[in-house]
């Protein structure tokens, strides 16, 4: 495994942005070199320590999945090298964490699509029976599968912020209708058929977000991530029956075990607040955070 990279330092591009754990490079004005760091987010804040090798397992997961997908909606890869557009000194840093991708007008909604009851829908459901306006049976538990997967846009925040759920009629009047529409049914698709393909590997996908670009031409493109531990909660087939009978989260391959640390975190004796900065996370936590990344590919791929 390759050195751990907390933030790239690449000065033969301009930076563009660093986001929460990608580095965006401008490379001409129609491409970015989008460098996937070894950051961890949680709860919206960046923690303080890199999870070694975690960049590239996003990277390859999510090439993985656009491969997988490609054919239901156009994505944001060029199919050119990343190293080619950096000096020879950098290639290091971009090796096998790095995509080439086109520039796209970045839709400002994350298009959440939820298979089962967890996180805050969970706690939503708990509130209202509903998850951002989608009204849902009563009776339903912590990870309880859905009926059928539901879309729940949330907005984008800025670094530091949390994202906010919304309901799809507030979706639509930020993009408008009809692109709400086409978002909405082509998150639902890509969802639908990753959780079939991840079943069979021994993975339930219990929900995801994808964020969504559109090219110059208004083609609808899949961007940034996709199906990766950071985006997903990806959950062992094998841990998830015993888990929901006694209604607690499941097993997971994604960053809920660092969440839960974080939950019960203290700073100067006190509760963390679940505001930069964070706690410091222990090697075991880091270690074992690598090794659920590390897990989640190698079963995938095999």
């Amino acid at each position: 495994m390759t050195t751990a990279l907390l933030t790239s330092s690449i000065t033969s591009l301009p930076l563009l942005a660093r986001g929460k754990v990608r580095d965006n490079y401008a490379v001409g004005d129609d491409r970015i070199l989008m460098i996937a760091s070894d950051r961890l987010s949680a709860f919206d804040v960046v923690m303080g320590e890199p999870i070694p090798g975690k960049g590239e397992l996003l990277t390859q997961m999510a090439l993985f999945w656009f491969g997988h997908l490609q054919h239901i909606v156009p994505n944001h890869l060029t199919g050119d090298d990343p190293e080619s557009v950096v000096r020879p000194q950098e290639r290091a840093q971009v090796r096998g964490r790095a995509m080439l991708v086109k520039r796209l007008k970045g839709l400002p909604i994350e298009a959440v699509v939820r298979g089962y009851l967890a996180g805050s829908g969970w706690s939503e459901y708990q509130q209202s029976r509903s998850v951002c306006g989608v009204a849902l049976p009563a009776g339903l538990s912590n990870a309880s599968k859905l009926p059928q997967p539901i879309f729940t846009p949330a907005t984008k925040a800025e670094m530091g912020d949390h994202d906010e759920n919304i309901s799809f009629e507030r979706m639509s009047g930020i993009v408008g209708a009809e692109l709400a529409a086409r978002v909405r049914d082509t998150a639902i698709r890509l969802y639908t058929t990753a959780a079939e393909i991840a079943l069979r590997k021994g993975i339930i996908i219990a929900d995801t977000k994808f964020e969504f670009g559109l090219a110059p031409d208004g083609t609808l493109t899949l961007m940034d991530e996709v199906l990766t531990p950071d985006s997903s909660r990806f959950w062992p087939v094998e841990g998830y029956e015993a888990a929901f009978r006694e209604g607690r989260n499941p097993p997971s391959y994604d960053k809920q075990f660092v969440r839960d640390w974080l939950e019960q975190a203290t700073v100067d004796g006190k509760p963390w607040g679940k505001k930069a900065p964070a706690p410091a996370l222990p090697a075991d936590v880091i270690d074992k955070t690598a090794a659920k990344y590390r897990e989640a590919l190698t079963r995938l791929m095999s």
